[in-house]
């Protein structure tokens, strides 16, 4: 009786510990380098979460549609650093975002950095060294 009770509790503390592992993805499951993209928007809502903050930017259609887009940021401690704050991007705030795009296609994508109206760019990430790697400048 003791051996299938460790057993089981076991099981169950191995379970705990994939969860966390399992909802962290890697940059490349989720997103296509090969689908660059910038948007222009209005920032309508942030949530300042780990590990990864979202940004949620309402985008004018050229047919006058307004579409809602996901956009995922560094880790607060990252925005922090790098000066991205609540501060610095309030909402409603227009800014162009460039990043990639999900790969199942969806309004969602993966923020390199915002470029602000007076021309200045807040980087979402600390990547970005290596070309094509989120954060770097798109490859043209």
């Amino acid at each position: 009786m003791q051996t299938k009770l460790a057993i089981v509790a076991t099981g169950f503390v191995l379970l705990l510990v994939a969860v966390p592992v399992w909802a962290h993805h890697a940059f490349s499951a989720e997103f296509d380098v090969n689908k660059p993209l910038t948007i222009k928007g209005t920032l309508t809502k942030w949530e300042m979460i780990n590990p990864h903050s979202w940004f949620h930017i309402n985008v004018k259609e050229p047919d006058g549609k307004v579409t809602e887009w996901m956009i995922e940021g560094g880790s607060p401690n990252t925005l922090i650093r790098l000066g991205v704050t609540k501060y610095t991007v309030k909402i409603g705030t227009e800014l162009t975002i460039e990043g990639y795009q999900a790969k199942e296609g969806t309004n969602k994508a993966v923020g390199r950095n915002f470029i602000l109206a007076d021309g200045s760019r807040l980087f979402l990430s600390l990547n970005g060294s290596v070309p094509g790697s989120p954060g770097a400048p798109p490859e043209k």
